[in-house]
């Protein structure tokens, strides 16, 4: 009995599978209602404001940025580690819509939109291209661009990072499927440059080399662990065990695995750097505090399963979800026990259907960067954010529409039916996202709902109080600046604008009592030297001379 023979090197040479002249024109149809759908969903988002969150940071009273594109501006955006991060190319991002649109927050608006078009597409294609399948690409591409959480990262200007890293990751997938194609050096530079771009817009993508063996796995298969062990080369007698082909495709499947993960040690490294800049950023920022790591793995495992839900209903989608301190046992080894079963069915289904394995791994792994093991988030206290499933949910997108699309072949059904469903669910999706896009509208409404939908928001009654003074609303402002420091009385910020609202009422021992609360809480050398002026200014009202060169020089001493 002859054995079919499979060469190693043409299992690791597996092409993309093009579309064909006659599928051409069905895929650029689908592109196009994909653009259309994602413009009348976000079109309005042109009449938009900054918000009073973060767009200050990056924007709003970020002079450096708001130079434009000059070389004081690359210099800074490639050595600062401002709001504990390094993404020199989304602060030139920011800079150069200054140069373009001054401070007109239309045209950020407008970028952001053309932004997430951009991944959209590149989804649809990548997905086509390297899968074959145009209906479930453009299902998982239109899921992606009507789904509710992500909102938040198309209408927030400063969740530009997320939208431009987005864009880097998913070119360099496409061209890691180009180069896999015809492996010529040229072709992989261009993978580890398109990766270096998204880690210096975000370094959300810095599982990207990870994803590439998914993606090797499915669906480029190149490894010899999807083939079956009987496909081996023939013994000198014509004939070899059972037992030896399965041994000896257990060794050329690892061999080849060994050899994939070799060819992305250049890709690894660049994770490796972005890894130790994101940490030294983090280190260097005021604002990081994190819980202990105990329990960070707790919220961790209740997070994945919180994401999940939001994946399935997304409702109560907010600005900010304050973390609760304090994940109940049960609740995390449930969430343990949930994800070791979906990941065992998974394994369990992986040659029948190795999507769902890819897909789940897929979301798994790439919102690891998000799960708060280092603390990110305002002063430790964030938990989980819609902005960060704007990437992981594409495998979970993966799953569920191959899935689906399988099931409805199984079961024969009217070629009517799958269609008609994804129209209808992704009808709700957009009713629903439109929805949440109106809460974004200006800054009362999108922390009033934040308040009504979260509790102990410590967050969002400062930044509703904020709003509120800029409406001229005094008292209802100031109300929730005491509510924000009631929740979290060590909250730097909220004791920062007490102190400013009892400063502007000349009640000058109130303000610095306030003040040296916030040099006391904070870690941020911009907010110390802000209070610390600010002191400076209520002691000489107050006719203390001595205290108020004090709290200059000290002042001076932050800002060099």
């Amino acid at each position: 009995m002859n054995s079919a023979v499979t060469k190693p090197d043409e299992q690791l040479q597996s092409q993309p599978v093009p579309a064909s002249p006659s599928s051409l024109p069905q895929n650029l149809a689908f592109s196009l209602i994909l653009v259309i759908v994602t413009l009348v969903l976000y079109l309005r988002v042109n009449h938009f404001p900054f918000v009073n969150y973060d767009d200050t940071l990056y924007v709003t009273q970020n002079t450096v940025v708001q130079d434009g594109v000059t070389w004081n501006t690359i210099r800074w955006s490639f050595t600062t580690y401002r709001v504990g991060t390094w993404h020199p190319v989304t602060w030139l991002s920011h800079a150069l819509d200054c140069q373009l649109f001054d401070l007109d927050p239309a045209g950020p608006h407008d970028v952001n939109l053309l932004l997430h078009i951009l991944n959209v597409l590149l989804l649809f294609w990548v997905l086509q291209r390297a899968t074959g399948f145009s209906g479930r690409s453009f299902m998982a591409a239109a899921l992606f661009a009507l789904h509710p959480i992500n909102v938040e990262s198309v209408v927030w200007i400063a969740e530009r990072k997320n939208l431009l890293s987005m864009l880097f990751f998913l070119l360099a997938l496409g061209a890691y499927g180009w180069w896999v194609a015809d492996r010529k050096p040229g072709r992989y530079v261009i993978v580890a440059g398109l990766f270096a771009l998204g880690l210096m817009a975000k370094p959300q993508v810095i599982t990207f080399p990870f994803v590439l063996l998914l993606w090797d796995y499915w669906p480029l298969k190149r490894n010899a662990l999807r083939c079956s062990p009987f496909a081996l080369r023939q013994n000198r007698s014509g004939e070899i065990s059972g037992e030896k082909r399965i041994a000896n495709g257990e060794r050329r499947g690892l061999g080849e695995w060994r050899q994939l993960v070799l060819e992305k040690l250049p890709l690894f490294a660049l994770s490796g750097i972005s890894a130790f800049l994101t940490m030294s950023a983090q280190r260097a920022d005021g604002n990081k505090i994190p819980y202990p790591f105990g329990l960070r793995m707790e919220f961790a495992l209740v997070s994945y399963v919180q994401y999940i839900g939001k994946a399935l209903w997304p409702a109560q989608l907010s600005a900010f979800y304050p973390h609760p301190g304090f994940v109940p046992l049960w609740q995390a080894v449930a969430a343990l026990l949930f994800l070791a079963l979906v990941t065992g069915a998974t394994i369990a289904l992986r040659r029948s259907r190795p999507y769902l394995l890819v897909g789940w791994l897929f979301f798994l792994g790439t919102l690891v960067p998000m799960l708060g093991f280092a603390g990110v988030g305002y002063q430790g206290k964030q938990g989980i954010a819609d902005r960060y499933a704007y990437l992981p949910f594409i495998g979970l997108f993966i799953m569920i529409c191959w899935a689906l699309a399988d099931w409805a072949a199984q079961k024969h059904l009217p070629t009517i039916v799958l269609p008609a469903v994804s129209a209808g669910i992704l009808l709700v999706l957009g009713i629903a996202a439109y929805r949440q896009l109106g809460y974004w509208r200006d800054n009362v409404t999108l922390w009033s709902h934040a308040l009504a939908i979260t509790d102990g928001n410590f967050l969002a009654e400062n930044n509703l109080g904020k709003a509120l003074l800029a409406d001229g609303r005094n008292e209802e402002g100031i109300t929730h600046f005491y509510k924000a420091v009631a929740i979290y009385p060590d909250d730097p910020v909220g004791n920062m604008n007490l102190g400013v609202y009892e400063q502007k009422r000349a009640n000058f021992f109130a303000a610095i009592e306030r003040y040296k609360k916030t040099v006391s809480f904070t870690r941020d050398p911009e907010l110390k030297a802000a209070a610390y002026s600010n002191m400076a200014a209520c002691y000489r009202q107050l006719g203390d001379a001595v205290a108020a060169q004090q709290s200059q020089d000290e002042a001076a001493r932050l800002q060099r």
